[in-house]
């Protein structure tokens, strides 16, 4: 275990290393990591969207980083939903498939503004929430909507704030930039849940 997390603490430098001596087409390849790391979660989140800032500027680096974000945490549910969750219910017993399925019925639920607040807090592991919203009985729509709201916050974190949970902590005005983001995602939520009446 500890060679596995030695393995991936010593590919994050030499794989930011890799995108920026590539220069554009760093960008390119960070957009299409991106949406992989929804999937396969053994990368760095952070660092490539702080590229894609870096590379393409605050506006365009942000579309892209949201769109493909949103994207692969989109094809992650998708992806749990109709192939991975069948096979998990015919390998569980009847009894304890019950009790999944009370607890997963419970989180398709959740109210979309919870949803949003949860999947706009920068260290949500996004691969959970989508595992987890794949499982239960959560709408796509209302799915995609709270990702595509969430993820404009918890992109904004990553290309402004910084990468280091570190350096945010010891920053309190980057503490309050969160707790200001995660307020204007519960209220825009809020709005978007008044105009769709996503259940």
């Amino acid at each position: 275990m500890g060679s596995i997390i030695h393995f991936f603490e010593n590919l994050t430098p030499l794989l930011e290393g890799f995108l920026n001596s590539v220069g554009i087409w760093g960008g390119v390849i960070a957009a299409g990591l991106m949406t992989i790391e929804s999937i396969l979660p053994c990368m760095p989140l952070c660092i490539f969207i702080s590229l894609e800032f870096y590379l393409f500027g605050p506006l365009i680096g942000f579309i892209i980083s949201w769109i493909f974000t949103s994207l692969g945490c989109i094809l992650s549910f998708v992806l749990f939903r109709h192939v991975i969750k069948g096979f998990i219910e015919k390998k569980m017993k009847k009894d304890k498939k019950k009790k999944i399925d009370h607890l997963m019925n419970k989180l398709g639920d959740i109210k979309l503004t919870n949803f949003v607040v949860l999947v706009a807090m920068p260290f949500t592991p996004a691969f959970v929430v989508n595992i987890a919203a794949g499982l239960s009985t959560m709408s796509l729509k209302k799915f995609a909507i709270g990702i595509f709201v969430g993820k404009i916050f918890m992109v904004y974190f990553w290309g402004y704030v910084g990468t280091n949970l570190v350096e945010s902590i010891a920053h309190p005005i980057n503490l309050i930039k969160i707790i200001v983001m995660l307020f204007a995602a519960f209220m825009l939520s809020k709005l978007i849940n008044k105009c769709f009446d996503v259940k």
